[in-house]
This record gives C-alpha cells, structure tokens and sequence, in this order.
C-alpha cells in the first residue's frame, strides 16, 4: 500500500548532513528533485503558436462521448483560424476579454484558442452559476463578448454583452437556428485573421479563484504561464513514462472552465497528440460505460469522482474498466481509505496525486510511480523549475525536511497579479515572487511533499471552491439575519458541504428553510447552504473575524 511518512522527528532541527542536496540549508529553498527544463526565450511567443508548434502522430484530438462527434488533429488548427477570423470580422481585436459561460464540450478548447489567437483574452466560468455572480465577473474584468448555451444569450445580451449561443452537440444542434451566429464564425468564410504581436508577459487568461482570503478574486495569467504549465506539468510527466502520448486516450470529467481541466484538456494535451473524450457534465451511470467504449486509458479527477469510480469498478465485469492505465487525482485531499479503496478495486491502474491552484496555473506538484517503488499518500515531488519554502506560520521563519508549515511557491507558471486587487496581490506574493498558497505541507527525505491540515478557509464541495466570505455576505444581506457564518460539514456523498451559522434578528420566525432557500436564490447550485444551525452568537477572534474552527468542532461534536 502507500509508502509510511517518515519524517524527521519534530523535536530538533535534522543535522545538515543528512540534508539532501534539492534542500538548501543556507537559504532554505526546496528546488525539485528533477532536472530543470529549458523553455522557450522567445518574448514573443503565445500559447497558440507553441502548442501547434508540436509534433505528433496524434489522429483524432476531441471526442464528444455521448454522440461520438470528433475533431480530428487535421482540422483542429484549421477550425481555431476559421473561428479566429470570424471573431475578428464580429469586432473582437486584441486586449478585449471573452466570457467562456460554459460546460464541457469538443466546441471549447477550439473557442479558447481562437480568442488567444488574436491577443484577446478569455475569462470563464461555471455555466450554472447565477446570473448576479455572471454581471459580478463581467463588471469586474470589462467582459465585450461572451460564448454561452443557448438559454443564457439574451440574459448576457441585456448585461450589454455580445453573445453567442454554442452546440452542445454539433451533429443534432448545429442546424437549429438560435446557433446561426456559432456556425458563421465557424464557417471560414471571413478569409484569415491579421495576427498581432503577442507576448510572452501578455494576459492569456483571467481564472477566477478564492485563493487563500476568501473572496473570489481575478488571477491574471499569462501566454507564459501556460507555456510553462504545458511544458512543467503536461509534457514533462508524460515523458516520465514510456509509451506514446499519441495513444494515450483522456476522459474529460473536470470542468473546463476551472484551471485543472483547463491545463489539461483545453491546452497541454492537444500538444502531444492525445485523444480527448469529453463528458459534457458527468454523469455517474455512463462512466464505466464510456471508458470501456472509447479505451479511456488516464482519468485525471477530483476525490469525490474517485469514490464513484471505485464503487463502480467494486460490480463491474472482469473485462470492464481494463484500458485504464492511470487516474490521477487533485484539487482536494484524499483519506488514507480512499486512496486503500481504490487500489484494491483496480490494482492493475497506476494511481498519483499532484497539486498545483489556480495561482500557480495548475503547476505544483505530481506523483509518479515506477515497478520498485509506490507513493500513493504523497501529492508528489516538485515540478521542474519550481521552488518551494515551508514556512512557519507563527514565526515567519523557513523550516528544513521534516516539519509542517505553509507552502510558498516560485516559478514561471506563478500568476501575475489578482486583476484590480493590489492589495490581495501584494498579501499572496511577496517582493521575490514567493506565492503564498495558504496550505500546511511537508517534505519527506526523498523530496515527497505530503498535504496536512488545510489552513485556507475554504469549503470543498464536488471539487469545486466555496469562498465563505461570499456565502457570508449574502446571508447577512437578508433584513432578518443579524450575523452568520460559513464553514463546512462531513458528507458522505460530496466530501464536504457548506453549513451556515445563523444569528436571528430579536422576534425573527426565520426557518431554517427558509435560509437554505434564500441562498439558493442567488449563488450557483453547487454553492448553495445544505445546513443551517442558529446560534445566539458567532465566536469570533480579537481581530474580530469568524473563527469557522470552533464551528467546525461544534459540528463535530454535536451533529
């Protein structure tokens, strides 16, 4: 099973000697095991022109799994430039921000790097969210164009939006005529797009992300970060392994619209000519079915779709499941016992753990496992070209193997800034470039960092960030509510859930319902508060903030 945690004793400072040589003790700097990667110095390079720049022997590059409906590598580029020319024609020029509102589908990576093409820049988000948190983002980065389904274009056209309805399904909805827009811009027949000049240190991309403080906040990322993400991440692990990429056959389950699914299936794949079957939202019953159909042989998820796919895999037939050669897991710890379940269910498919954020472009951390040795209990060893601190978070001071404390990133996939925020900019990066990520690590002796209790105050929900603070405000915002606050709660289904504390106004006949439904008005599904407890008070700190620790123990304890 997992490799035990052997680290140095907490007690004294391990002797420098027997300090390997990825640590330095002078500086305390932790620097990756690997060696370190050239990357491209050209300053004006974009994402683009370098993931089509690779080549491969890849034939068929995204799948629809539902309707079989392929893009082949052949036409990829072609659609990108056709689509690139249709937004220029609409009036999209460089610099202008475009609204991805949508789920997964074999149409979005081709709409990402058409906007990239031309030097604009995407923003996306969850398409269930609520249209107050839509109008919230679009004022907040200037969105002028937006690609979305069909039922939201004219919510986005009164917010003064441009936008454009897109097939889910291209062999059933592209005749419809609500997608006329979709298949002009698509058609090729605006001729070829004048290309600006675009750089390196441009904005590709503004992700949005809780970070460490709370609120929902804009990170800026550029071409090159996403250079970096696809060379660090994507292809230096899959040069870790011996056979082709070009055969390797990807299950799309994690959205494309957060950074995880983002880095994978929207831009580092498409380098290294792998397929790409999408789900276009995941659904439990078809998954063993998809990944027997279409050969899925890597299934990168999130803990609860982990949990599925080992309760499915515990009936399925002796030939089910059997293309599968790795699954890997990120964006929220995993127990010891989910990881043994898994393992036992499928001991044939190679199993890793990684980390990165939306602030380090999804670059951090990945596992890797070879015939001698397993580490499933580990996120992983550094990335090429990274460097880490563990930091104590009383002191300040920077600790050796061995010891708990915050990780502090550096790299060329760190973000830029927070868009409009230097304040939250300046509190998650310091002057040397060092990113905060506001999570307790430690590093083993052989360079394995292994995640422990979460510091971020920051709910898990489907894999999905729920920044209390935003919960918080709404639920302040009703005239019956005097305090509240927001932390999370055990769920056997979804790993965790969002739980209100609630301080009724005097004579207040509030319900707990009627909470629950107040929320679910204005935020996403996914966000909405699943438990209220009222309470005469919330405990709070001398700084005067909610302390959610002792809520969650009260939680623990009582319910």
């Amino acid at each position: 099973m997992a490799t035990s945690l052997n680290f140095f004793p907490q007690t004294s400072e391990p002797k420098t000697t027997h300090l390997p040589d990825w640590y330095s003790p002078e500086t305390r700097i932790y620097s990756s095991t690997y060696s370190s990667i050239s990357l491209p110095t050209d300053p004006f390079l974009d994402i683009v022109s370098f993931i089509f720049s690779h080549q491969h022997d890849g034939v068929t590059a995204l799948i629809d799994s539902s309707s079989g409906y392929s893009i082949s590598y052949s036409k990829l580029l072609p659609l990108v430039q056709s689509m690139a020319s249709g937004l220029h024609h609409l009036g999209v020029s460089q610099g202008d921000v475009v609204l991805l509102l949508l789920p997964n589908s074999v149409n979005f990576p081709i709409i990402f790097f058409s906007v990239l093409y031309l030097g604009a820049v995407v923003t996306t988000m969850n398409p269930l969210s609520n249209m107050m948190e839509v109008k919230k983002q679009i004022v907040d980065c200037g969105v002028r164009f937006a690609f979305t389904l069909l039922e939201n274009v004219d919510k986005l056209q009164n917010l003064g939006v441009h936008a454009i309805g897109v097939p889910e399904n291209m062999d059933l909805d592209s005749e419809k005529t609500g997608f006329l827009s979709f298949r002009k811009l698509i058609g090729g027949q605006f001729g070829k797009a004048p290309r600006p000049v675009i750089r390196q240190q441009d904005t590709a991309a503004i992700m949005y992300s809780s970070g460490t403080t709370g609120v929902s906040k804009g990170v800026v990322l550029t071409h090159g970060n996403f250079i970096a993400t696809t060379e660090l991440f994507v292809r230096f692990e899959a040069s870790q392994y011996e056979y082709s990429s070009s055969k390797n056959v990807y299950l799309a389950v994690l959205p494309m619209f957060h950074i995880y699914g983002l880095s994978l299936f929207v831009v580092g794949l498409l380098s290294l000519g792998s397929s790409i079957v999408i789900m276009r939202r995941f659904d439990a019953s078809e998954l063993v079915k998809v990944i027997d159909d279409y050969g899925v042989t890597h299934f990168p998820v999130v803990p609860p779709i982990l949990t599925t796919l080992t309760m499915r895999a515990k009936h399925v037939c002796e030939n089910s499941l059997q293309s599968l050669k790795q699954v890997s897991c990120g964006a929220a710890p995993l127990s010891g016992k989910t990881i043994e379940d898994f393992v036992q269910a499928l001991p044939h498919v190679d199993f890793i753990q990684g980390y990165g954020m939306t602030e380090s472009t999804a670059v951090g951390t990945r596992g890797f496992n070879n015939e001698k040795h397993h580490n499933y209990s580990s996120i992983g060893l550094l990335a090429p070209n990274m460097q880490a601190k563990v930091v104590d978070w009383n002191s300040g001071s920077s600790l050796p193997p061995g010891f708990h404390g915050e990780l502090w990133l550096r790299g060329p996939a760190i973000m830029q800034r927070y868009i409009n925020n230097v304040e939250a900019t300046n509190m998650t990066i310091d002057k040397d470039g060092w990113l905060r990520t506001g999570d307790i690590v430690c590093f083993d002796g052989d360079g394995y960092l292994y995640l422990s209790d979460r510091l971020k105050e920051i709910i898990k929900y489907k894999g999905y960030q729920i920044a209390p603070a935003n919960l918080e405000a709404v639920l302040i915002s009703h005239p019956e509510i005097l305090d509240a606050a927001v932390t999370s709660a055990a769920d056997e289904v979804c790993g965790e859930i969002p739980v209100a504390f609630v301080v009724r106004r005097h004579g207040s006949t509030l319900t707990k319902g009627a909470v629950i439904d107040f929320v679910a008005n204005q935020v996403a599904p996914y966000k909405k508060v699943r438990r209220v407890v009222f309470t005469e008070s919330i405990p709070k700190s001398a700084a005067g903030k909610n302390l959610r620790k002792e809520l969650k123990s009260f939680i623990s304890s009582r319910l």
